[in-house]
């Protein structure tokens, strides 16, 4: 990881105290709506009273959103994975060299673009963050006990979500879940079997410390907004989880979990899917911003203007991907739209309705939400032979399928269903948190999808481009530290 020399702590130590301030944003009030501590805070009795405590995981959240906000940081991982795949074209004169890479399947370990795209900086960051509050929290006596519960429960979530997209990113990744820099400075890479095992851990610890409601940022009074995870967004990345490790069985009993709850979570039409009071979000992360930044990041870099793609609004749909869809099917018509410039259309993602424009705050950008779950079951249903009827396989993909105004999968044999789960995940989750990359990779066909896909683009695809190179710095920092076989 990064030179994690005293001073480089001290610094993190400073920001994590930083965020019990973070309150006093106007953005952030939504987060919490409490004042903010008035008085000189340290990081010895940051973890003394529950509101500073707490404080400290809305500033990670916060920051998780305001990166979003500005299309930076790990909410890149709604566009650059996307870029990486087959499913967005790149406008031409792009002069950030790392983006055009990710484009290109031809990403370098010691190529940085002015977009600050590492995302392996960015979550061990985080990690940071997530691992003094473990210690901090741990080491106290003084908080509230279900408030201590609770965010205890917070953290963990957090570190198994973290390391759930940087062992997808990078598979094998140091497993650092302290803050002794000493230790975390010399780490080498732990096997993706032993990440994913502290993924399950964190997550099931998780599981037993977070409430079924959703708490506001006092974390002892019941909250409206869906923007801290709770024990429905534990099981619901566990359940991601275990369709990932080929737990079949775990995998549909934590979905069905979740797809149990109907008084809290269901599917909504496709137009309100993704509004901040959709009854579809699991969790989501509540915009910072004001005016032209009040809605999400997403739909400001992905909505074109009239004038079509741009330095700013650098991305469009991929012609192959928009073509793929199912005459009739509504997410085709709702979930995308196009502009026409000089005799081209550029069709765009069209799920977040709210650009780069004055708006007050409609939509939430959704990190976890239901239509997975439904997914995530069908698949693990599939995998044990349940194909049709009550209970199975086909029983889940009609859910999304109907809501698409489409008939029912006429998939019978495994094979055939499998493939159209893969195809529905194909066209559900588009453009959201990497879905369709790690799609092509955990299915085996990433070769055969991204072969001719690549060339499209004007790259060579190479097997190993399925994993991004650990950054250059990284190794240098941490001689034990092993790059990525190609590069």
């Amino acid at each position: 990881m990064t030179n994690m020399k005293l001073i480089y702590i001290k610094t993190y130590i400073l920001a994590l105290i930083s965020s019990c301030y973070i309150l006093i944003l106007p953005g952030c009030k939504k987060f919490i709506d409490v004042d903010a501590p008035v008085t000189t805070t340290n990081a010895d009795n940051v973890f003394k009273e529950d509101i500073t405590a707490a404080a400290v995981l809305t500033g990670i959240y916060s920051s998780i959103a305001t990166e979003e906000n500005g299309n930076t940081g790990i909410a890149q991982l709604n566009v650059l994975p996307s870029l990486s795949a087959d499913e967005l074209n790149l406008t031409t004169g792009i002069s950030d060299q790392v983006i055009n890479n990710y484009y290109k399947n031809s990403l370098r370990s010691d190529v940085s673009g002015v977009s600050g795209t590492d995302f392996w900086a960015q979550f061990y960051r985080y990690l940071f963050r997530i691992n003094s509050a473990v210690e901090g929290l741990n080491a106290s006596s003084q908080l509230t006990p279900s408030v201590k519960t609770r965010l205890l429960g917070e953290c963990y979530f957090m570190r198994a979500f973290c390391y759930f997209y940087l062992v997808n990113l990078y598979a094998d990744v140091p497993l650092i879940v302290t803050t002794d820099y000493k230790v975390n400075a010399a780490m080498p890479r732990t096997s993706t079997g032993q990440i994913y095992n502290q993924i399950k851990d964190d997550l099931i610890k998780a599981q037993g410390l977070l409430t079924e409601n959703y708490l506001d940022g006092t974390l002892i009074r019941t909250g409206t907004q869906r923007v801290r995870p709770n024990k429905f967004a534990a099981t619901a990345l566990l359940a991601r989880v275990y369709l990932f490790l080929n737990d079949w069985q775990n995998a549909e009993t934590q979905a069905s979990l979740v797809l149990a709850n109907k008084a809290v979570y269901d599917t909504m039409p496709l137009n309100e899917t993704f509004l901040s009071a959709t009854k579809e979000s699991i969790w989501s992360l509540q915009p910072t911003g004001v005016q032209t930044s009040a809605n999400t990041g997403s739909g400001r870099i992905f909505i074109l203007p009239p004038g079509g793609p741009s330095g700013t609004n650098y991305v469009y749909l991929n012609e192959d991907f928009v073509n793929s869809f199912e005459v009739n099917d509504k997410r085709r018509i709702n979930w995308i739209n196009s502009v026409t410039v000089l005799g081209t259309t550029y069709h765009y993602a069209f799920k977040y309705k709210i650009g780069a424009v004055t708006s007050p705050t409609l939509e939430y950008q959704i990190v976890l939400r239901l239509a997975e779950q439904y997914l995530i079951r069908a698949e693990a249903r599939a995998q044990q032979n349940k194909l049709v009827g009550i209970n199975s396989a086909k029983s889940d993909i009609d859910v999304i399928r109907t809501r698409a105004g489409l008939d029912g999968t006429s998939a019978t044999n495994q094979a055939d269903m499998l493939e159209a789960i893969l195809t529905e995940r194909k066209h559900e989750l588009f453009t959201e948190w990497g879905h369709r990359w790690f799609d092509l990779k955990r299915s085996k066909t990433i070769d055969a999808v991204m072969a001719p896909a690549a060339a499209t683009k004007g790259g060579n695809w190479q097997s190993d481009d399925a994993l991004y190179p650990i950054p250059l710095r990284e190794l240098q920092n941490n001689p034990t530290l092993v790059q990525n076989k190609g590069y």
